[in-house]
């Protein structure tokens, strides 16, 4: 974490987050120190801490350098997984990231602790209600809270809480959710 109140994460799509990886030439991997310090993650392996140097420190242990197939197949499973993409700012260049955690519901501080900051990415989303059926499965992927039911089987959606993973996109049996330009 930055500066107190700065954000030092950023949520983004897992396009964007492949971007990411194809756009960089190193890569280590390490665990994450959420998982590690509850020691009982349900939803993922433990090493998904992404490093694009190997000068950055990670909040947990065991860093070693992987290749870029291995990223993607990291990137890969976090999607498998429904895990969060949230890229780190490098300090100097806040348009630059040094790495990308992968963040889960389970244990990872950002959701069991919602004070601490974070950015929200560039998509928010956009639901069609008119083809919505109101199954509710894209409740249960919103980490951020900015989709639940309501009385009656009505889908509420408060937009201020969408932070833009994504994730509630690939959940819809529907396909009525997409993600727009904020």
């Amino acid at each position: 974490m930055g500066e107190q109140g700065v954000a030092y994460h950023f949520v983004c799509t897992h396009e964007e987050a492949r971007y990411l990886i194809e756009n960089q030439r190193f890569f280590w991997v390490s665990n994450c120190g959420c998982r590690e310090r509850t020691g009982n993650c349900n939803e993922s392996r433990v090493d998904v801490c992404l490093l694009f140097r190997d000068d950055v420190s990670s909040s947990g242990s065991g860093m070693r350098a992987i290749t870029k197939s291995d990223a993607i197949a990291l990137l890969q499973e976090a999607t498998a997984s429904n895990l969060v993409t949230r890229p780190f700012y490098n300090d100097k260049d806040r348009r630059k990231s040094d790495g990308i955690c992968f963040c889960c519901k389970d244990c990872c501080e950002y959701f069991t602790q919602p004070d601490i900051p974070c950015d929200k990415g560039r998509y928010i989303e956009e639901t069609d209600l008119i083809i919505c059926d109101r199954c509710g499965i894209c409740v249960d992927f919103c980490y951020f809270g900015a989709r639940r039911m309501g009385k009656k089987d009505m889908m509420l959606i408060e937009k201020g809480l969408c932070f833009g993973c994504g994730l509630c996109v690939d959940a819809c049996p529907q396909g009525c959710i997409s993600l727009a330009l904020r």
